[in-house]
């Protein structure tokens, strides 16, 4: 308790509303970075006003602004368009995916991650269309990582699937996002126990792994890659 105390208390400071470290947890390396968001203006983004995909990092910059951080942000199909749930702006571009299925996508629980103007909230999918909240920008992942505190049930200890993941995890408040990314293969169960653990987020989503990627200018983190889909970031 007193580490998940000492994080939110390193990172809730006004000078650091957004904050990205490495952090260790399990002899693995990790960067998160923490969002205040109800004074940073967090943000999905996936295509520009024309409707033309942005793919990449450089191009929101190129259309948005600068970036404080950024991260992809949920799965998506070979054409670049969202696999679940998908909200840019109050712009639904893809329906809610409720059903299981094959891929990491499809073992339920999965979630979204519903933004408002102040908030950042991890949902479980089911909850999520129970109780359709309103949010300005949406993405639906899976699975979920952290369900109220607890690890989603699918996970082994010793789990063999390894990849470089990521994912985002919330306060209780909605107040705080805390994006995260392993910088060595992970599997499910040590990714999540970073959440739970050590960043002391009692719902977290998997947004992907293998393609996982992180801009952090503070930093000089800009990782490179394939075109992406959904992306998530801050605009300064």
């Amino acid at each position: 308790m007193r580490l998940m105390t000492a994080f939110f208390a390193l990172c809730a400071t006004p000078a650091l509303a957004v904050s990205c470290q490495d952090i260790m947890h399990m002899g693995k390396s990790f960067t998160a970075c923490t969002v205040d968001v109800a004074s940073e203006n967090l943000r999905l983004f996936h295509s520009d006003e024309t409707g033309e995909l942005l793919r990449s990092f450089d191009a929101i910059e190129e259309t948005r602004g600068p970036l404080s951080f950024a991260m992809n942000a949920g799965m998506y199909h070979s054409d670049r368009s969202p696999v679940g749930l998908f909200v840019e702006d109050g712009v639904q571009t893809m329906r809610l995916i409720t059903s299981d299925g094959p891929g990491n996508f499809g073992l339920l629980p999965n979630g979204v991650l519903c933004l408002g103007d102040s908030s950042a909230t991890v949902i479980e999918t089911l909850a999520f269309a129970a109780t359709a909240p309103n949010c300005r920008d949406a993405t639906q992942s899976g699975p979920m990582l952290v369900i109220d505190g607890a690890l989603h049930p699918r996970f082994l200890p010793n789990g063999t699937s390894r990849f470089i993941r990521n994912g985002v995890g919330t306060s209780a408040d909605g107040k705080t996002a805390v994006f995260a990314i392993s910088n060595q293969i992970v599997n499910f169960h040590d990714f999540a126990t970073l959440f739970r653990d050590v960043l002391g987020t009692p719902n977290a989503l998997y947004f992907d792994g293998n393609i996982s990627r992180l801009y952090a200018p503070s930093l000089n983190r800009s990782d490179l890659g394939f075109a992406m889909g959904p992306m998530v970031g801050v605009l300064e």
